[in-house]
């Protein structure tokens, strides 16, 4: 399953990450970045899910596709590697303005993900 053909625009989607003691935290976010068939990558900012991914390195995201019922995908994740400036951190203070009324400017990071599993939603 390419990666890029689950993820679609639209969508969106809640990440859930741990710090290195084990709490957990859930947070709403847009569809990645989809970087190559087995990278996506999100703009980030200096919250609770940032700093876990840099003491946890796994996560998990459950894609919601737009429009009715449960289409979707349920994605497990491991962090690759992190930027703080960049073409990434530029394209996603981009998407972000079109799509949010949040600051753009809040974005901080980008965190690099290798999709290490990908599953249905239901």
């Amino acid at each position: 399953m390419k990666i890029g053909d689950v993820l679609k625009p639209g969508g969106r989607g809640v990440i859930g990450t741990a710090s290195k003691a084990g709490v957990v935290n859930m947070a709403v976010y847009a569809v990645p970045h989809v970087v190559d068939d087995e990278t996506v990558a999100w703009g980030m900012t200096d919250g609770r899910t940032w700093n876990n991914v840099r003491e946890n390195p796994n996560a998990s995201y459950t894609y919601f596709a737009p429009g009715e019922g449960f289409l979707g995908a349920r994605l497990t994740l491991s962090l690759t590697r992190t930027e703080d400036s960049g073409e990434m951190l530029a394209k996603c203070r981009e998407r972000t303005a079109m799509v949010s009324s949040g600051n753009p400017e809040a974005l901080k990071h980008v965190a690099y993900f290798k999709v290490v599993e990908t599953r249905p939603l239901v």
